[in-house]
């Protein structure tokens, strides 16, 4: 029972399966779920959340791995965990949500420097610290792409 749990709390009710890039897949419902339910637009909720699924990720993608091995492409509740991460904080419209879910998905994919070495984490510390990271990068590099946009008056201040 304990890895039924696993495994369907870990692929996000199933989106783990969807057989061409599952961890896009899983981010991009991530933003759908943030643009469409408002009450996720609330920060503390929205980081509630993201811890949640980071304990529930830690424990559910160890079993994975044991499973599956290391860092099984069907585990993407870290994806859901990153995204929603790279989305806390932004102001509101389409622009800040798409840009999150660009840098999102490059920092995730590439991996640059510290992003490719918390992966490295045992069980599933790294599988959720790497996603995590990178959803803490492409916020901040959200914020920096605002702020150029506003000093060029291309987007209101903030």
């Amino acid at each position: 029972m304990k890895r039924l749990a696993a495994k369907i709390l870990s692929t996000c009710f199933g989106i783990g399966y969807f057989p061409v890039a599952p961890g896009t897949v899983t981010s991009i419902v991530a933003v759908l779920c943030y643009y469409f339910i408002p009450i996720l637009h609330e920060p503390p909720l929205l980081l509630s959340l993201v811890a949640l699924c980071s304990v529930v990720g830690v424990w559910s993608g160890t079993l994975m791995e044991e499973e599956c091995g290391n860092d099984p492409s069907i585990v993407t509740i870290d994806e859901l965990a990153g995204q929603w991460l790279a989305l806390a904080f932004l102001p509101g419209g389409w622009l800040p949500v798409l840009l999150s879910l660009a840098f999102f998905r490059v920092f995730d994919i590439a991996k640059p420097g510290p992003v490719d070495a918390v992966q490295r984490f045992p069980g599933g510390w790294g599988i959720m610290a790497d996603d995590l990271l990178a959803g803490l990068f492409a916020n901040l590099s959200v914020r920096v792409v605002l702020v150029l946009l506003a000093f060029f008056h291309l987007w209101p201040s903030l």
